[in-house]
């Protein structure tokens, strides 16, 4: 996978060229992309919840256990971990999201079908209806 040319000086500088690739809990076809300190932050609070739970230990298997720390090439170029890759069925085409703190990395039949997906007027939450849209 190659990094967008707008993100690329970002991930050089503030980054070290180094990215950590862990599974999104929540959305399948995902991936989500922290820079190191961001995902080490996250480690912590994470790893901070009690493993008596299994919810908690569900979530830290997802964002700890399974991080991959991968190191962009010369050409801002990443290697997607073979078996996250396969559990988000990423295949030849995928979508790469920027979200402020964190990439997203969609399969594209998941981007679409999230894409596609609209919010109702029942999910609207009191915090989206402060929002000047």
């Amino acid at each position: 996978m190659s990094i967008p040319s707008t993100y690329r000086e970002t991930v050089s500088a503030q980054c070290g060229n180094k990215l950590v690739f862990v599974y999104n809990p929540f959305e399948q076809g995902c991936l989500w992309i922290f820079p190191v300190r961001d995902w080490e932050k996250l480690r912590d609070q994470v790893n901070g919840l009690s493993s008596l739970n299994a919810v908690h230990r569900n979530l830290q298997m997802k964002l700890v256990g399974a991080a991959t720390v991968v190191e962009c090439d010369s050409n801002g170029r990443l290697l997607v971990p073979a078996s996250q890759r396969a559990s988000a069925k990423i295949e030849k085409n995928a979508v790469l999201l920027g979200m402020g703190a964190k990439f997203e990395l969609w399969s594209e039949s998941a981007h679409q079908k999230q894409i596609a997906a609209t919010i109702g007027e029942a999910e609207v939450t009191p915090d989206m209806m402060k929002l000047s849209l």
